[in-house]
């Protein structure tokens, strides 16, 4: 194949893909067209995307967050141990939580010198027991403003989702506007090169992985809002293997120098499409995962050829 096919392929694969599946959809799907299929299926992704945000963040200096998923069960269990002071303040606590994660992870990274992988599996499995014990069973709540929160909308759009849309413009002026996004990609580009350069490395890398913790944190309390109940045992259970899927399939490299924040929201409307449509035809969850290892293999393949050229 060609180096024109390749690079097609890596910048505009996944939105041809999603494409195909809608045209699919329209055809073949009953009511696929009706609104609240399509809100269902936003409000399900939207905890993908952002944690997916903060992850092609981190993919981008060469990293990776395994601990986001963990850190979700965290933010549901403190929003609700905190929500006797009001939803504010939970919502402060958890978030806050997060970012403390996230910091122990990056500093472990970053001053440290442990690898990105061991340092988050570590804090994958101790922050989830720590969840757990602060919250070892579901614990539903009825606080008004929280639940509104995750079910209201404006102008018929859910709140969540607006807030996912935000969050992603934030992230995309980060990476194309900013000089953090610029000393992120030069990191993962060639981190020795950026440190010899001058780049405040170790500053960023911290910044990377708090900025990933933050936004873990505050996708498991808007997922606790929607359900209107704390569940740390299984909130964000391998969220973060759907949040790696999403960024290697909008073509964000595992090698980093590169990131794709809106390639990494349609990787995301991909994978949650591709579900969607397979169980709506009847067809086992086999078959999803069969065909999202498929779709995986094929996005790194593309970016694996454009590193060798």
């Amino acid at each position: 194949m060609s180096e024109r096919a390749y690079r097609w392929a890596r910048d505009y694969g996944v939105y041809a893909a999603v494409l195909v599946l809608l045209l699919f959809n329209v055809l073949f799907t009953p009511h696929f067209l009706d609104a609240s299929n399509f809100r269902t299926q936003l409000v399900q992704v939207t905890p993908v995307v952002i944690v997916a945000l903060g992850m092609a963040l981190v993919i981008g200096t060469q990293g990776i967050d395994l601990s986001v998923g963990s850190v979700m069960s965290l933010a549901a269990a403190l929003v609700v141990l905190y929500l006797g002071y009001g939803w504010l303040p939970a919502l402060a606590v958890a978030v806050l939580g997060g970012a403390v994660v996230g910091a122990a992870g990056g500093a472990l990274v970053a001053y440290v010198g442990v690898q990105p992988i061991v340092a988050t599996l570590a804090l994958l499995v101790g922050v989830r027991g720590l969840a757990n014990v602060l919250v070892p069973q579901l614990v539903e709540f009825r606080n008004p403003d929280l639940i509104a929160l995750g079910g209201s909308s404006v102008a018929g759009v859910p709140v969540i989702v607006l807030i996912a849309a935000a969050l992603t413009l934030v992230v995309l002026f980060l990476v194309r506007r900013s000089t953090f996004g610029r000393q992120v990609v030069a990191i993962g580009g060639n981190r020795r090169a950026a440190e010899l350069s001058g780049l405040p490395v170790k500053r960023v890398l911290l910044t990377v992985y708090v900025i990933s913790g933050l936004l873990a944190a505050l996708a498991g309390v808007l997922a606790t809002a929607r359900l209107q109940a704390s569940d740390p045992t299984s909130l964000g259970l391998f969220i973060e293997l759907s949040a790696i899927t999403a960024v290697v399939v909008g073509g964000t490299p595992l090698s980093g120098g590169r990131i794709r924040v809106v390639s990494t929201v349609m990787g995301a409307l991909l994978m949650q499409l591709l579900s969607a449509t397979l169980i709506k035809h009847n067809l086992p969850q086999s078959w999803t995962q069969m065909v999202q290892a498929v779709i995986i293999l094929a996005a790194v393949y593309a970016t694996r050829e454009r590193g060798r050229r």
